[in-house]
């Protein structure tokens, strides 16, 4: 396969935690801001391998807390490369709560973030495309179209009602 050319198979990274009492809040479940920065980890080290390269988190596009996460729950966590652009990136994640007794697994959390590429200047640079391969793989790639898609135009809408603001004051 071509250097400039990459299958989100090629930078997938999966890894697990436990939930430990300091993980908590004060329900009892898994802080939202624990399960962030283990989200934040994982795509940061999918996007690093996509690029070679330093990547820096641009956003987080959609944080999706599907259900609790317990003390002695493990935490399931895989990400892969969904969509490139020039320089940046969208990397999904999916968090999965799973019983170490039963084997028993949930999806929890869902997660896009947005990755941009820099050289040694600190620079956005130019990273490989992506080659999907697979149905699910070509389906999160035409997701993450339309999230982009959707993006631009909600920003749009915010510039140009901003606009009007100013043309009234």
């Amino acid at each position: 396969m071509p250097e400039n050319l990459k299958t989100p198979k090629e930078s997938a990274v999966e890894t697990r935690h436990i939930v430990m009492p300091d993980h908590v809040n004060h329900y009892g479940t898994l802080f939202g801001g624990v399960l962030m920065s283990w989200i934040d980890l994982i795509a940061v080290m999918v996007a690093q391998r996509h690029c070679g390269k330093e990547a820096v988190t641009a956003s987080v596009d959609r944080l999706n807390f599907l259900q609790p996460i317990h003390i002695g729950d493990h935490v399931v966590l895989r990400a892969s490369v969904n969509y490139v652009g020039r320089s940046s990136m969208e990397v999904g994640v999916q968090a999965s709560k799973e019983n170490p007794y039963t084997g028993t697994v949930v999806r929890a959390t869902t997660a896009y973030l947005t990755f941009v590429a820099l050289d040694e200047n600190k620079k956005p640079c130019e990273i490989p495309k992506l080659k999907p391969e697979t149905e699910l793989e070509h389906r999160r790639f035409a997701n993450a179209l339309l999230r982009q898609e959707a993006s631009r135009e909600l920003l749009k809408k915010i510039l140009e009602k901003e606009k009007e603001k100013i043309e009234k004051s």
